[in-house]
């Protein structure tokens, strides 16, 4: 049993006597410790060694207390693992080599035994929950098949993704190939990180608005929405795409157990939309957390007024900033922790 199921109980929309809190991005780049170990061990050796891993997850725990830990990994091991080679390039970010841009590219894409090409992830989550010993839940990921579509097919992060748009309109079957193929990979993938032993998944449409309402329902939600039916019945699913508020109420009715707010909607908005009835998760501007910590406490107090203390889980609207400095982190979660309404 975990000891504290804040986390958990919010999701399943019970009665709390104050929302949770954890922050996307909260094992990584804003903390000391973390710098640390970056100085001696580049991005994916970070990813794909077990001890490494599951050290980075729980050192935001150590230090905060939240109430969840997410799993240190990356979205695009699932690439990875498809036989596309992914690199991780400093002050640069993403860059595929060799990007997907016609059919013939898309039928190279291999869809992998999971134990085989991604095993590392399934011990650093058996290493991490030794770790937590049941103190709180742990939380797995993956992007959405169509932000790992953006990659594969742009080649890097990009402020248009127009090539990876290019190519899903004048090539749809190809891209529609490419996409139920991430779709396959990413439910197996989920599947097997449950059975390893993550409490709740989250699924990161990190460029869903980049597309038309549409286009979003085309090419996105229609994958999302498999993953959500495959994984509901074995563990809670939070479903968060950045730019996506015009799908909240589609996102709403999908099964998943909570969805996710950007900074650009408001919690009355995101009530509204989504039916008032499903847990809710977000929406502080990561930015604002380069407020000095008084302000930081009170506008994170004044964010639970409005989504209200019930069926919400405070978090950011997208993940935390690098040069966030540790003290305003600390802010943030303890505004949460100590709440009362």
């Amino acid at each position: 049993m975990i000891k504290n199921d804040l986390f958990l109980r919010a999701l399943k929309g019970e009665t709390v006597d104050r929302p949770p809190v954890w922050m996307m991005r909260q094992a990584g780049r804003y903390l000391p410790e973390f710098m640390e170990i970056r100085e001696k061990y580049d991005f994916f050796t970070r990813c794909r060694t077990p001890e490494l891993a599951s050290e980075i997850t729980v050192q935001p725990i150590r230090r905060f207390g939240m109430d969840a830990a997410i799993l240190f990994s990356d979205i695009l091991v699932i690439p990875q693992a498809m036989d596309i080679e992914v690199q991780m390039k400093p002050n640069f970010g993403p860059y595929l080599p060799n990007p997907i841009r016609k059919a013939e590219d898309v039928d190279r894409v291999v869809v992998p035994n999971i134990g085989d090409s991604l095993g590392y992830v399934m011990d650093a989550i058996k290493m991490t929950k030794e770790k937590l010993n049941d103190e709180i839940p742990l939380i797995g990921f993956a992007g959405s098949p169509w932000t790992i579509l953006c990659y594969c097919v742009q080649g890097q992060g990009s402020k248009s993704f127009d090539m990876a748009k290019g190519f899903c309109f004048t090539q749809p079957k190809a891209a529609h190939e490419l996409l139920q193929k991430i779709t396959d990979i990413t439910i197996a993938y989920l599947k097997e990180k449950v059975s390893a032993g993550c409490d709740a998944v989250q699924i990161f449409d990190s460029w869903g608005g980049m597309l038309s309402p549409t286009d979003y329902q085309t090419f996105s939600w229609r994958y999302i929405q498999q993953i959500v039916d495959a994984l509901k019945d074995r563990a809670p699913v939070i479903v968060f795409g950045k730019g996506c508020w015009f799908a909240l109420h589609e996102m709403a009715k999908s099964g998943a157990s909570a969805i996710g707010v950007d900074w650009t909607c408001t919690a009355q908005n995101a009530r509204y939309l989504t039916g008032g009835k499903i847990t809710l998760q977000g929406n502080f501007d990561p930015a604002r957390l380069l407020s000095p910590p008084e302000d930081i406490k009170k506008m994170v107090r004044q964010m639970i007024d409005e989504f209200g203390k019930d069926r919400y889980i405070v978090n950011l609207g997208h993940g935390i900033l690098p040069n966030v400095p540790v003290e305003n982190a600390k802010a943030f979660i303890d505004a949460a922790k100590q709440y009362a309404p």
